[in-house]
């Protein structure tokens, strides 16, 4: 019998419509009871670790979920599942695969409808996230993410749509596996993530998307001792107006680590282009590209870099690497 973990922390999932159709919370879970629904000897044991809306979930409850999880892998679990919101659930899903290993198989999953609605995807997404979590296929392929028959990496799936239950993809990539009647396949390799050993995480670490005309106001307030790191959304391939530029060096000036992704939803960014303003002068000025994330997730791995005590060519390495 292969025993697997779900760890409950709250979202739609755990959620239903009250009389006046507004979704709220539940005190208790009601999928938090199913434990044999899958037989061919898999038994589900549930905990219900915290009872959290996702944009209430910070990067320390998600440490608290890591620690949860190397707690049951010495207790003797074959998998985890983490149920979760939908709204963060890719960030933490990342920050899982940042700083766990790849020895258990580890699978996150949510809801796009809550309980009580018709067409209910909560159990559903649950129970296929079990059964991955308990493939000998899922062992060494780092955090999944399991929704709407589908499997994906955790370091590039991306919710795309704020309702459909066909919300989570990858763009660029696409799924590594797909799930038919709780039988999970797999037919992409991931390859392998730097796994890094963290017990804190930093505060400080922040998020801007570049835009048409901008300056340096919003650089500018970030220009104080209590910034730790910097993610920015750049233009295209990775580019910025080049009124930003003097403000950007005032935050290198400070040894603010400031990583260069791009706003749009396929691609990578690149040091493609010369002109002022453009990823090569960005680069040689010290911003660090880092390919294939999107802004949260590189947030993410920004976090747990800093959190680990990176610095300097170390950290630009950590965040650049696109196999990490």
């Amino acid at each position: 019998m292969k025993k697997i973990l779900a760890i409950h922390t709250g979202g739609t999932i755990s959620m239903s419509q009250d009389d006046s159709g507004e979704v709220v919370q539940n005190e208790k879970n009601p999928i938090a009871n199913q434990d044999n629904l899958l037989g061919r000897n898999i038994k589900i044991v549930n905990e219900e670790l915290f009872n959290l809306p996702s944009p209430h979930i910070t990067p320390k409850v998600m440490l608290k979920i890591v620690k949860r999880i190397k707690e049951a892998e010495h207790e003797g679990y074959y998998g985890v599942v983490v149920t979760h919101g939908t709204d963060t659930l890719e960030e933490t899903a990342y920050f899982l695969d940042l700083t766990l290993k790849n020895d258990m198989p580890v699978v996150v999953t949510g809801a796009m409808r809550s309980s009580n609605e018709i067409g209910s995807d909560g159990l559903y997404n649950l129970l296929n996230a079990a059964a991955t979590a308990a493939s000998e296929d899922a062992k060494g392929k780092g955090v999944l993410v399991v929704m709407n028959d589908e499997i994906h990496t955790a370091r590039y799936v991306t919710k795309t749509h704020t309702t459909n239950v066909a919300t989570f993809r990858t763009p660029t990539f696409g799924p590594i596996g797909i799930i038919s009647k709780h039988h999970p396949s797999f037919f992409q390799e991931l390859i392998q993530s730097e796994v890094v050993d963290i017990n804190n995480v930093v505060d400080g670490v922040y998020l801007i998307k570049g835009f048409a005309g901008m300056d340096g106001t919003l650089f500018d307030a970030l220009d104080n001792g209590k910034t730790k790191g910097l993610v920015i959304e750049g233009l295209g391939a990775g580019n910025l107006p080049p009124e930003t530029l003097p403000s950007l060096q005032k935050l290198l000036d400070r040894n603010i680590p400031i990583i260069l992704v791009s706003r749009c939803i396929n691609g990578v960014a690149q040091d493609i282009y010369a002109y002022h303003g453009g990823g090569i002068e960005l680069q040689d000025m010290g911003l660090t590209i880092c390919h294939g994330l999107n802004g949260q997730k590189a947030r993410i791995k920004l976090i747990v870099g800093l959190s680990a005590g990176k610095s300097g060519q170390e950290l630009a390495r950590f965040m650049g690497n696109a196999i990490s």
